[in-house]
């Protein structure tokens, strides 16, 4: 497999997301149609709305764009002792493997919408969280799929601490995702260099640190930096990418590197912006993947 086999792209780089009232939302031909333009052979699913909820239709329409799936994001309430996550899991792998998606990308959701804000656990909660992250984690790995867990913004699992007790109290693989870790006071490249056995599916975003620290300090939303242009392309922020790529090479890692940065569009006419973004980010990434 070459490094450009292992780039995928995500909706969410052309505005697309499952929060209500994120911004404008592009047609899915319009975004498949572009990923496939850029020479970009695989994408992630994104949001329940983007793609048909049929797994076949979803092959199928992936197909008909020259793509297939690398797997998807997937929020699950994990701490509210009232709710088992598992059926519903379940039904989502059904879908996983139908489609041919090998990499399951679990977040911790608050269980409300958006990212802005979230509720302290106890000790009773971190408990079932642990417990039903490793209940998820082997039914996805019965059912040949890599499930990891995706530390983000304003889910359960965020910042330092938060993560490090994912590591030592479970056993599920993370989604290095260099964006929202560093969001959450992470240092990425400490991350990977720590537990590069830890890591089984990369997101790769580069981010304005003044935003990304005005979050941090709680002046302003995470969604408004965002419309700041919190996110930029790969290679242009204050992500130490060149650093990260270099550790995951190193030891050995042969997961997927998908594109991530995360936009809000105001209208359809943002659609070139979006697209000169990700031909920047890959140039970038291929740039350093592949030797000269």
């Amino acid at each position: 497999m070459t490094a450009m086999d292992r780039i995928g792209a995500a909706p969410i780089s052309w505005g697309v997301c499952e929060v209500p009232g994120w911004g404008y939302q592009l047609p899915p031909d319009l975004v498949l149609t572009q990923m496939r333009e850029l020479g970009i052979t695989a994408t992630e699913f994104g949001p329940d709305t983007f793609l048909p909820a049929d797994p076949a239709a979803k092959v199928t329409t992936l197909a008909a764009h020259g793509l297939h799936a690398v797997g998807g994001f997937v929020p699950v309430l994990l701490h509210e002792s009232s709710h088992d996550p598992l059926p519903g899991l379940e039904r989502e792998l059904d879908a996983f493997v139908a489609a041919g998606a090998g990499t399951l990308v679990l977040a911790a959701s608050t269980g409300v919408d958006g990212y802005d804000d979230r509720p302290d656990l106890d000790e009773a909660g971190w408990r079932r969280l642990l417990h039903n992250l490793d209940r998820l984690a082997a039914a996805a790995t019965a059912r040949g799929v890599v499930p990891t867990l995706h530390p983000h913004v304003g889910t359960m699992i965020e910042k330092p601490a938060e993560v490090d007790r994912v590591l030592g109290g479970s056993g599920i693989a993370l989604t290095l995702d260099t964006g929202h870790l560093m969001i959450g006071g992470n240092d990425v490249v400490s991350l990977a260099a720590s537990a590069p056995d830890r890591i089984a599916h990369t997101h790769l975003k580069d981010v304005r640190a003044d935003l990304a620290q005005r979050v941090q300090r709680g002046e302003i939303t995470y969604t408004e930096a965002v419309a700041a242009g919190l996110y930029v392309p790969l290679g242009t922020g204050d992500v130490d990418l060149l650093g990260i790529l270099g550790i995951l090479e190193n030891a050995g890692y042969a997961g997927w590197y998908v594109m991530e940065q995360d936009t809000i569009l105001s209208g359809p006419e943002q659609a070139v912006d979006a697209l000169a973004d990700v031909a920047a980010s890959l140039a970038f990434l291929t740039g350093a993947l592949i030797p000269a």
